[in-house]
């Protein structure tokens, strides 16, 4: 916008006012978009759910036991048979691994969480602050502005809403994570662990895929048609996030919950056979 002057103060004038007036608008989104980007880039506090992490932990170690135990038996009584000797030295490496990996599991979330915020921040970090602000730039931008300023904010408060529950999740998650472990190593409930497994890293990545969306969305306001749109950008591109993390947080899940209910019957059938 350029300066007031006598040959353009008709013009002016108004677009001074609406630019005012911008600020004012932008000035309780500032904070909002600053909540919405922390729970993006930020790493999510799972060092309050530590303890009970511990009693988890320590609940699945009484089974360590069980299963040592009848790998061992199973072993003894194996004899010259090849299949029940390798099913033994199968569960012993599975008990193992099971045994490593979930009484490192609180580190290894973690350290997850803290690569996925790395990503994210370093994406959103190319994303120009501006493009979340209403903006006076044009006179097609003032007017698209004026009629969905308040659909934008709502549109913000949707997502930031959705982030809070995947906040939610995430930290949750550090409980279910060794229980996901736990499965994932003994095969006839192998698919379990996955569901978990699968679940808690989409939760965890789920901020990447959004940053990712953002990014390309402040690049295509360079271009003049949607630059003139800059306000229906914005929304389009909130809406997108939020269409993903929905889908992803709910839809998926239920979609692999009901897929491995179907199947239940198979890993019942499956431990009598493997334990026959």
């Amino acid at each position: 916008m350029g300066e007031c002057g006598l040959l353009n103060l008709a013009s002016c004038i108004p677009e001074k006012l609406y630019g005012f007036f911008i600020s004012v608008l932008n000035a309780p989104l500032k904070p909002l978009l600053g909540f919405i980007k922390s729970l993006l880039t930020e790493p999510v506090n799972i060092k309050v759910l530590a303890p009970i992490w511990a009693i988890i932990l320590y609940v699945l170690s009484i089974f360590y036991g069980l299963l040592l135990l009848y790998a061992g038996m199973n072993f003894m009584f194996s004899g010259h048979n090849e299949v029940k000797r390798a099913k033994s030295k199968e569960w012993f490496q599975n008990v193992f691994l099971m045994i490593l990996f979930t009484q490192m599991s609180f580190f290894l979330y973690a350290m997850i969480l803290d690569v996925s915020s790395l990503l994210t921040a370093g994406m959103m970090n190319l994303v120009n602050e501006e493009f979340f602000l209403l903006t006076a730039d044009n006179i097609i931008n003032i007017g698209l502005q004026f009629f969905f300023a308040l659909f934008y904010v709502l549109t913000l408060l949707l997502t930031m809403l959705i982030l809070m529950i995947r906040y939610l999740t995430v930290a949750i998650g550090v409980v279910l994570f060794p229980i996901g472990i736990f499965l994932y190593f003994i095969p006839p409930v192998q698919d379990y662990g996955k569901l978990i497994l699968n679940y808690l890293g989409i939760c965890i990545f789920i901020g990447f895929f959004d940053s990712v969306i953002f990014l390309v969305a402040s690049q295509l306001i360079q271009i003049q048609i949607f630059e003139n749109m800059k306000i229906m950008v914005m929304i389009g591109t909130f809406s997108m996030a939020n269409l993903l993390m929905l889908y992803l947080l709910f839809f998926s899940i239920i979609k692999s919950a009901l897929k491995t209910t179907a199947s239940v019957a198979r890993p019942i059938v499956s431990v009598a056979k493997y334990f026959a």
